[in-house]
């Protein structure tokens, strides 16, 4: 992908003018030339948090910084570290530095620190990655979806897929796919569906929904090994190694696909791509 690195450390750069300001994440996705919803999943695989999480913790950083080395009065380091009160700000303060607001003021107190992020895309070779580009048709799936914010939903959507497979739907939809797809464009939320392919000839059950994917190439990644260890590890490789050394290809659509269907240990990842 053209200009990868540059986009990439660019957003990092961007996030931490702007820590005493509101951060649109789709203006600091825009630095990285993807969309947020990309962007945020990216951003996860590399760093292993997400940004919001980074985000916090820089600004709490920031904040721990001002109060032990300053003046400023508490109060006004939550209002300049945009938090609505100084009881959520020392809520937050206290679960990330381990002492209060106040206690940091005081001398002698030990304080965490998160660094500004440097991001470097080392190529290490060695590491296969195998991949194949496909011309897909258009398809209908049929499941079930439930709307999810992005700062929550890796914790949330196994949850999900645990209720969903513990319930009667679980018997109507064995969920051979796993589709995220970005809605709103917010930067905040997403739809994650668990559905199988749509057969036109029977009636969608109440309680179910039908959706098309359109026609389009795509890059899928198999995935070989015990779940979710496998896929987790090929996710990590295509937004650290794949991706940043493409040139034929850039990201396309708003959805990116898990795909079930090929028995225990084998699963697919499947990302829409256009030609650069």
């Amino acid at each position: 992908m053209n200009d990868w690195s540059e986009g990439i450390s660019n957003a990092a750069a961007y996030i931490e003018e702007h820590l005493t300001e509101d951060i649109d994440v789709n203006k600091v996705a825009d630095r990285a030339y993807v969309s947020s919803f990309y962007f945020q999943k990216i951003f996860h695989a590399l760093c292993g948090f997400t940004v919001g999480e980074y985000i916090r913790n820089r600004r709490l950083t920031l904040a721990a910084q001002e109060l032990c080395s300053t003046d400023i009065k508490v109060i006004d380091a939550a209002l300049k570290y945009k938090y609505d009160s100084p009881d959520s700000f020392a809520r937050a303060f206290t679960k990330f530095h381990g002492i209060t607001p106040s206690q940091a003021k005081e001398k002698d107190h030990r304080l965490n620190s998160v660094a500004p992020l440097k991001i470097k895309l080392i190529l290490e070779g060695g590491t296969m990655l195998e991949y194949k580009i496909m011309e897909k048709a258009q398809f209908t799936v049929m499941g079930v979806s439930r709307r999810f914010h992005m700062e929550t939903s890796y914790q949330k959507i196994p949850e999900f897929w645990k209720e969903h497979m513990d319930s009667e739907n679980g018997k109507i939809v064995d969920g051979m796919y796993g589709i995220c797809i970005d809605i709103d464009n917010d930067g905040k939320s997403f739809d994650y569906w668990i559905a199988d392919n749509y057969n036109p000839e029977k009636e969608v059950p109440e309680g179910m929904e039908t959706r098309v994917i359109p026609a389009g190439t795509w890059a899928v990644f198999p995935c070989h090994g015990e779940l979710p260890k496998a896929l987790q590890s090929v996710n990590t490789k295509i937004w650290k190694e794949w991706l940043p050394s493409c040139r034929a290809y850039k990201l396309s659509g708003n959805y990116n696909i898990e795909m079930y269907g090929g028995g225990a240990d084998y699963s697919e990842i499947w990302i829409p791509i256009e030609k650069n």
